[in-house]
């Protein structure tokens, strides 16, 4: 059974990312924690310079896990809240050079792994989008926070109250993405681009990264912190079970 993460690191130190998490890397607790586990080990490997992260299936990540949800309980609903605005944060935080490379859709949580990126390059047939509104349910602070910090608030506009994804194109007009780069091509731009980041002095990368991300960083570990995100008190409503249902069914 191949493991839901992979990683290797190259010889000029750049550690591959691979999400394995089949058949659509499907957002889960344990799932996301040991992406972030991961990161936090990267992040104090001397050997890796930087990080690019990609999908090993079809898709980047087709976000929650929308089947899985159909039985949730509240504490099963705060449980995800909870690892999503830790890990997303995590992933957020990541000192050190993180390259996306998309070789599919990224929708709705998995989104996120563009959004918290340094840099993204996708391939032409990718879609992005935010589809939490179709499926009934808001954003948790770390996701809202991220996607307040990563997008103009025309794209917050678009994607998280249409609901709808935008395709490659589209995504790199709007600034969601950097490059669109054939599927041959993916990995090597990814890999290139996080060599030319891995050049800047790490110190001073990491420092300034901190200083454009620390606003957003500093509400989401707040909220964290004091147990203040109010979707930890029941993220779904009456309308979201059935809206999911809906949209598993619109998938099949």
């Amino acid at each position: 059974m191949t493991a839901p993460i992979s990683t290797e690191v190259t010889d000029d130190g750049i550690a591959i990312l691979t999400l394995n998490r089949a058949p659509v890397n499907a957002l889960v607790p344990a799932f996301l924690e040991d992406i972030a586990a991961t990161l936090d080990s990267l992040a104090t490997d001397a050997r890796v310079h930087a990080a690019v992260l990609t999908s090993g299936l079809g898709v980047l990540s087709a976000g929650f896990d929308l089947k899985a949800a159909q039985a949730f309980t509240l504490a099963d609903e705060t449980d995800i809240v909870d690892h999503l605005n830790t890990d997303f944060a995590t992933m957020y935080a990541f000192p050190k050079p993180l390259i996306t490379a998309a070789n599919g859709a990224a929708i709705a949580g998995g989104l996120f792994f563009v959004l918290t990126a340094d840099y993204t390059v996708a391939v032409p047939q990718a879609t992005f989008g935010l589809a939490e509104v179709r499926v009934g349910a808001n954003f948790p602070v770390g996701p809202l926070e991220i996607a307040r910090d990563a997008l103009s608030p025309e794209v917050q506009r678009r994607l998280m109250l249409g609901g709808h994804p935008v395709d490659a194109t589209d995504a790199r007009t709007m600034g969601i993405v950097d490059e669109i780069a054939e599927p041959e091509a993916l990995m090597g731009r990814a890999l290139a681009v996080a060599r030319e980041y891995a050049k800047n002095p790490p110190l001073a990368y990491a420092a300034i990264k901190a200083q454009l991300r620390q606003p957003a960083l500093a509400i989401i570990h707040d909220a964290i912190d004091n147990g203040s995100d109010p979707t930890r008190a029941g993220w779904f409503t009456a309308e979201t079970k059935a809206a999911m249902a809906a949209m598993i069914s619109d998938l099949r």
